[in-house]
């Protein structure tokens, strides 16, 4: 028997661990769901965990501040970023992907500061190192997609774009274009170029949001714990009242639910816990050609059928679960 569709077993009482994978971009007419030819608004499991308004910057904030922030505040994020010049266009590298330190992050935000308050009308609300928080003010209307989402890829096709009210885009367009012009010349950028590494030549947007538009999905609202290293869990976690560790702990998996980057890492814990009873079921989350699909496996669900009765069912491996 196949694992049930998530639904199908929903007692509450069962000792259930939830697994979720990173889904990815499937550029198709039926997920896209664009009319103008602009890419999908966000990634699968951006838009599972978050709702369909996507507030990333609000839960980011919520997670690396104690302060306190107005949950109908629209607050946006900006993060310094480097763009690679390939021959005939430009394509997006995170900070993960350019070795930024927290102290040159610091030394290009005090630099562009007295522009990004100017043009947001705001002060900025918090320094999270190497991610900005801002009231989104005139720009609250901006549609926007998070490094995650266009990093590795030709910018054009990702760059905010106005919604219900014109020129905004272009008006971020021209606050990009000189804070480029300012940290092309920066200190910052020449110790960097000296050193051999890529220089932080333009800030990016993206998540604007207000917390109260956060929609979570049923799974985390029966969960206890959040696990896993992804920047988004921890304003969950504090947005749902519920823990959060970047490690998982093999003893505390009941009512847990795991985003991790190598998840068939944990695996072989998760079936053994199943063989050994400490919990009933396993829902696994993921995104097959980036739409939602959500499956319980119990203990039967592990291993693979034979119509030779007299051969000893075999384990199903990862691979044969994940596909």
């Amino acid at each position: 028997m196949p694992p049930k569709i998530r639904g199908m077993s929903a007692n509450s009482t069962l000792k259930r661990f939830t697994l979720m994978l990173s889904g990815e971009d499937f550029l198709d007419n039926d997920v896209q769901e664009s009319l103008d030819g602009a890419p999908a608004n966000g990634l699968p499991h951006e838009r599972f965990l978050l709702g369909a308004k996507l507030p990333i910057a609000p839960v980011l904030l919520l997670g690396q501040s104690d302060q306190a922030f107005d949950p109908n505040l629209s607050i946006a994020c900006l993060q310094p970023v480097h763009f690679h010049a390939t021959r005939d266009h430009l394509v997006l590298l995170g900070q993960s992907q350019v070795n930024l330190t927290a102290s040159e992050s610091a030394q290009l935000l005090q630099a562009a500061l007295p522009f990004i308050e100017e043009d947001f009308e705001s002060p900025l609300l918090f320094n999270g190192g190497n991610d900005w928080f801002i009231q989104a003010g005139p720009f609250t209307s901006l549609a926007t997609h998070s490094v995650d989402q266009a990093h590795g890829r030709n910018i054009d096709w990702w760059m905010p774009r106005d919604t219900d009210q014109e020129g905004v885009a272009k008006r971020w367009r021209k606050l990009q274009n000189e804070i480029q012009m300012l940290w092309h010349v920066d200190p910052t950028n020449e110790e960097r170029t000296a050193r051999g590494l890529p220089s932080i030549n333009s800030l990016w947007i993206s998540g604007i949001g207000k917390l109260q538009d956060v929609q979570t999905p049923m799974p985390l609202q029966e969960v206890k714990m959040l696990c896993g290293s992804h920047p988004l869990l921890p304003g969950l976690a504090k947005y749902l009242g519920i823990t959060h560790q970047e490690q998982l702990d093999p003893s505390q998996l009941i009512n847990t639910f795991a985003w991790l980057n190598q998840a068939e890492s944990i695996w072989p814990i998760l079936t053994q816990a199943l063989i050994d009873k400490q919990l009933d079921e396993i829902e696994l989350i993921d995104f097959p050609k980036g739409k939602l699909r959500q499956r319980i496996f119990k203990i039967g669900d592990l291993y693979k059928r034979s119509w030779k009765i007299w051969n000893k069912p075999t384990m199903r491996s990862w691979q044969e679960i994940a596909e």
